[in-house]
């Protein structure tokens, strides 16, 4: 009827028709979400019958504060002063205790006691430094002890000065009189020790699995449905890896700040009447210092397909990752003087690449500012609700009645690696097991006596190893609705 007669409604001379619709055979896929962070990953892999866990040693310099020990002597033989150390560490800051995160106060003495008082006055001007000093040590340290999470502070016992020469110390005055000179004779001066941590990371098991009926396939309209599963379940496996990779990144932060005043992920707002907690220029400039003093590179290694064979390094680059909802922030922002500081990629990508020849962006990339070029990720986490309370929203993403806080990464390279597990001597991501209806697998006197039933399951193996946490950064803000 439809086909005779469409405008007047006529029915058809030869009866109503059983099927009105056409199939589109071919189902609407979503392409597969891109992977940004996989692709930055070093790879250790872990060999059979080895247990679940990697180990590896660090060895920490010699001249560093961290590298605490008991080895030092003086020019007599003997050791005449002593040395206290006061470990600062900021629950908020990332850590494997190598050195570059944990803040030291040093101080020299006559005796414990004296080495103690110096090393207090120093841990005084580290707290000046971090903005957290009130009044004195003991207050200051018991403000910190007391929050939640609290600061932990630890005075260490005094040791024999000289162990590390003069650890990480950048005064010039203090450089000088603990430099290892030697006399004509030599003699048994100037021993130095060293310290080594243990880095670990360890592997866990993960699996999803659909099940099906006969029926479902056989009478389905989709004659590919069952390549469409499977597809779709591969698809939200490599996510699930992109995920557990992201949320690692994020708490292994060893350099962390915030926007505005706000000083913990509790205290991020976006009160009308407060400072909102934004990230400006400033911040940045903060923000690349404190990586330039932490040593990270100013390169990027990019794996962009097999990784033995397609490696690239982009030179001259901190890349920073932000989800969407943080770009109005980082296009509206402006430097020093008031000029726009963001500046869009097409103003400095080439078709050409490098000098070398290879492309000088990476996938997602929209732009730089200041130190850093933006990644933009669509599927970039953050933190519902975990800000401060809402009273008079000015405008900012909330839920819950607190406000939303939103990391903005930057992943320094060989700051991490990623665990990978093989199994007889081939490297396996995932094991994809299926039984169909009706196979021999599939009988089940119990739950499936008939057969009827078939399934098809995922599971892989994912680790991860943090190996310098004070290259990676993290900046917290709010973000506009």
């Amino acid at each position: 009827m439809e086909y005779n007669d469409p405008v007047g409604g006529t029915a058809s001379s030869i009866g109503p028709q059983i099927r009105t619709d056409y199939y589109e055979r071919k189902a609407l896929i979503e392409a597969r979400k891109e992977q940004y962070f996989t692709q930055l990953s070093e790879t250790t892999s872990l060999p059979k019958h080895y247990g679940k866990k990697i180990k590896k040693y660090h060895y920490l310099p010699l001249l560093s504060d961290a590298n605490i020990n008991d080895q030092g002597i003086d020019a007599a033989g003997a050791t005449t002063t002593r040395s206290v150390t006061i470990t600062i560490i900021d629950p908020a800051l990332a850590t494997t205790g190598n050195g570059y995160v944990n803040e030291y106060a040093v101080g020299d003495g006559v005796d414990a006691a004296a080495a103690l008082a110096a090393a207090k006055l120093d841990a005084n001007d580290i707290f000046k430094q971090l903005g957290v000093f009130d009044t004195d040590y003991a207050t200051t340290k018991s403000a910190l002890e007391g929050l939640t999470p609290a600061w932990v502070i630890t005075e260490g016992t005094d040791v024999a000065t000289g162990g590390n020469l003069y650890g990480s110390s950048k005064d010039v005055g203090y450089i000088t009189s603990k430099m290892p000179t030697l006399d004509e004779e030599g003699g048994r001066v100037n021993r130095v020790g060293f310290t080594r941590i243990e880095l670990e990371g360890n592997l866990e098991r993960y699996g999803f699995f659909y099940d099906y009926t006969d029926e479902s396939l056989m009478f389905d309209t989709d004659s590919e449905k069952k390549m469409h599963c499977t597809r779709e379940l591969v698809n939200a496996a490599h996510e699930n890896l992109e995920k557990l990779l992201q949320i690692d990144l994020l708490n292994s932060a060893g350099v962390v700040m915030y926007g505005g005043d706000a000083t913990s992920k509790a205290t991020i707002t976006g009160e009308n009447g407060a400072t909102a907690s934004l990230i400006t220029y400033e911040d940045l400039m903060k923000l690349e210092i404190a990586l330039d003093n932490n040593r990270c590179p100013k390169q990027t290694k990019v794996i962009t397909g097999v990784r033995n064979i397609d490696t690239r390094v982009i030179n001259g680059a901190r890349f920073m990752y932000i989800g969407s909802e943080l770009i109005p922030m980082f296009r509206r922002m402006t430097d020093l003087f008031g000029n726009q500081a963001f500046i869009s990629i097409e103003h400095y990508a080439s078709t050409a690449g490098d000098i070398n020849g290879s492309p000088n962006t990476i996938n997602g990339e929209i732009g730089a500012v200041g130190g850093f070029r933006l990644v933009q990720v669509p599927e970039m986490l953050h933190w519902a609700g975990s800000g401060a309370s809402v009273t008079t929203n000015d405008g900012y993403r909330e839920s819950g009645g607190k406000y939303d806080v939103f990391p903005a990464l930057v992943i320094g390279d060989a700051s991490f690696s990623t665990i990978t597990f093989q199994m007889n001597g081939k490297a396996s991501k995932f094991k994809i097991k299926h039984i169909k209806p009706h196979s021999d697998a599939a009988y089940d006197v119990y739950n499936n006596p008939y057969g009827t039933k078939g399934m098809s399951s995922l599971q892989h193996f994912y680790g991860f190893m943090l190996l310098r946490p004070e290259r990676i950064a993290l900046c917290m803000s709010v973000a506009e609705v």
